[in-house]
């Protein structure tokens, strides 16, 4: 693996720039490429981080001791509570407060305040960390 970690450097510079905003056709011209092939390393580029992405959460899932999932309406303030209660319930130390928990799934709910507008998963990992996910 290299600097890009599985992006090539080509892959990288394509992504950039269209993140920056150009055209196809501007990165070809910048990079001197064909806008073809500018379209080709940014489809594999792309398929590569939603790979990496699926890899890290099956790792994420394997690594947790308990997985919660909250549905739409939940109040969000009851849920760090039901948290630290399932933590307790599987001998877990979580290295997380009340307020941190709160926070983490204030801002992984985007706004849902005060009750979540989409369902969340909340992993509760072997180091006693916590991670959200929003589900769709």
């Amino acid at each position: 693996m290299g600097r890009y970690g599985f992006l090539t450097e080509k892959q990288f510079e394509v992504l950039k720039l269209r993140l920056q905003g150009l055209t196809q056709a501007e990165v070809a011209s910048r990079l001197g490429m064909s806008r073809s092939a500018v379209a080709i390393a940014e489809k594999r580029a792309l398929r590569k981080i939603k790979l990496c992405e699926e890899t890290l959460r099956v790792y994420r899932e394997l690594n947790a001791v308990r997985i919660l999932v909250f549905d739409e309406g939940t109040r969000l303030v009851d849920i760090p509570g039901v948290i630290m209660s399932e933590a307790d319930k599987v001998g877990l130390k979580l290295r997380a407060s009340f307020d941190y928990i709160f926070g983490l799934i204030r801002f992984k709910a985007r706004g849902g305040y005060p009750r979540l507008r989409k369902r969340i998963r909340v992993f509760l990992m072997r180091d006693g960390g916590v991670d959200v996910e929003g589900l769709e």
